[in-house]
């Protein structure tokens, strides 16, 4: 399965190239295009947002709009071929434009958490929008979750997004130009390849943050969760790492070995309690630095679906929903409750621009950076 993988990887990646040279024929918003499918979603910003609806022969489906780069549905199979909705969401724009916790979402600058909203780079201090307390979390109050992308290019299983974020916003230096391309692949992948550009050094950490339930409806302890990491970074109470890079064995964060999610999420463990559950960053047994690498499969029995992650980051943060609290409304009327969702984010580990020993989130003038994140759907 691994060999197969990367061999689709680079398959991948040379039509990548080939849509980022195909340039920027972007669609007009609203308008049915015969080899595709876009309908208006609404307005942000008083700018007209696009859904766009990518398919594979095998029957498979995505919905992204270009407001966020919002995953807003992934429909695949269970055991006896039925499609539904794995991912947590609203039937309407204005439901993620009011209050979502980044359901579906592309985020950036900065995935994740970044101690007192402060960094320094280069002798200089940054100042960056607080918005967890005092912490900057997922690139700020308003981060690439909640802006307008321009859609470069679409196909019928391919959507390619862009976006520029200028020197200062949201408090980082340099203007940073990020491409985001979505393809669902005939082997049933959704896969997401970020790249970015910047013209004075910054950090940029990019991820995904869908919200998953392949039962459909109810709680998530079910799934059974598998890990490819040995180590987790442990957090203090504002959930900011510490610096140490620690074992997970002996530990309820122990997924080396398939594993129920509700198993011991209710242990009476440090790390449980801080998290108020599974919220932590898993450092993954990467062979080299950007090496593809499988970080996780997640298998619901009762559905039979089972879902691969890949990813060229160095870490994951595995969330399992427990800021939710019935407080959002989400598709069909369902009410999201505790832990109803669970999300896999591959990333750089959280706090880097603070954590001199943690692989650096620096990006420099020529450089590119590049981010692949695959969810591979299979049936078990």
């Amino acid at each position: 399965m691994t060999k197969n993988l990367l061999n689709l990887a680079a398959i991948l990646s040379v039509g990548v190239g080939a849509l980022l040279i195909a340039g920027c024929a972007s669609s007009k918003p609203g308008k049915m295009n015969s080899s595709f499918n876009s309908i208006p979603f609404g307005k942000a910003d008083g700018k007209a947002v696009t859904l766009y609806t990518l398919k594979n022969s095998k029957g498979a489906e995505a919905q992204i709009c270009n407001y966020g780069g919002i995953v807003t549905s992934l429909k695949v199979a269970d055991k006896n071929g039925n499609f539904s909705d794995v991912v947590l969401g609203y039937d309407n724009l204005e439901g993620y434009i009011k209050a979502t916790p980044y359901f579906g979402c592309l985020v950036g600058r900065y995935g994740n958490r970044i101690a007192g909203g402060k960094f320094n780079l280069n002798g200089k201090e940054y100042t960056l929008a607080q918005n967890n307390d005092k912490n900057s979390l997922h690139g700020g109050l308003k981060g690439f979750d909640k802006v307008v992308w321009d859609v470069a290019k679409v196909t019928d299983n391919s959507l390619a997004l862009r976006y520029v974020s200028m020197d200062g916003e949201e408090g980082f230096p340099g203007t940073l130009s990020v491409t985001a391309i979505y393809t669902l692949t005939e082997d049933n992948a959704l896969r997401l390849d970020f790249s970015a550009t910047t013209d004075k050094d910054t950090h940029c950490n990019l991820t995904h943050h869908s919200y998953f339930n392949f039962a459909g409806k109810g709680d998530i302890l079910g799934h059974v969760v598998t890990i490819n990491a040995d180590k987790f970074t442990p957090v203090d109470a504002n959930l900011i790492p510490t610096g140490e890079l620690r074992a997970v064995n002996g530990t309820p964060l122990d997924f080396t070995l398939p594993t129920v999610v509700g198993a011991r999420i209710g242990n009476d463990d440090e790390q449980l309690k801080l998290g108020k559950g599974y919220d932590h960053n898993w450092v993954l047994n990467q062979k080299s630095v950007g090496a593809l690498t499988h970080a996780a499969t997640v298998i619901e029995p009762t559905s039979g679906r089972v879902m691969d992650v890949w990813t060229t980051e160095p870490g994951m943060q595995f969330y399992t929903g427990n800021f939710l609290d019935n407080t959002i409304t989400g598709k069909g009327g369902w009410t999201y409750a505790f832990r109803n969702g669970f999300c896999m984010e591959p990333q750089h580990y959280p706090d880097s621009p603070n954590q001199a020993s943690f692989p650096t989130t620096v990006l420099k003038p020529g450089q590119i950076y590049k981010n692949t994140i695959i969810y591979k759907f299979s049936v078990k």
